[in-house]
């Protein structure tokens, strides 16, 4: 809305149905044989730049390379190296150690639950076990008496 109230100078980047406008428009109309002349050598113009520059840029990457090749370096090197400097990066960060904190101490109060729920569990076998042996010598006794009567 405020783009609007400005007038003909809008601060919003162009949106796809702007630039699909854009692009069919046809401004040559609106230039003459000078200005059209101009911006066909500054297109020329920086169209070479841009030539000029990828094969800057790809010589620099094929220099990179080879001293990566003379000093060892691979890929597989350098994926170990990021990823123990973004693992390092991460750990020293406040939001890891206070997760790290508060994971620590509810695995300990987890493995205390466990362990009382494991003893808990432990003495009723144990207790069961008592009950069924009593049972069984009872039993046993009781059976030569069952057997004289």
């Amino acid at each position: 809305m405020e783009a609007q109230a400005q007038g003909l100078l809008e601060t919003e980047p162009l949106q796809g149905r702007d630039e699909d406008a854009l692009a069919s428009a046809d401004f040559s109309s609106m230039l003459s044989e000078e200005e059209k002349d101009e911006l066909k050598a500054e297109l020329v113009q920086l169209e070479d730049e841009i030539t000029t520059l990828r094969q800057v840029l790809s010589a620099k990457e094929r220099h990179l390379v080879e001293i990566k090749q003379k000093l060892g370096m691979n890929l597989m090197n350098e994926l170990k190296q990021n990823f123990s400097r973004g693992w390092h990066d991460v750990q020293t960060t406040t939001a890891y150690k206070k997760t790290h904190e508060t994971l620590s101490h509810a695995g300990q109060k987890a493995t205390a639950a466990f362990s009382n729920v494991g003893t808990a569990i432990s003495k009723k076998f144990g207790d069961m076990r008592s009950h069924s042996i009593g049972y069984s010598i009872r039993h046993s006794i009781s059976m030569p008496a069952m057997r004289r009567k």
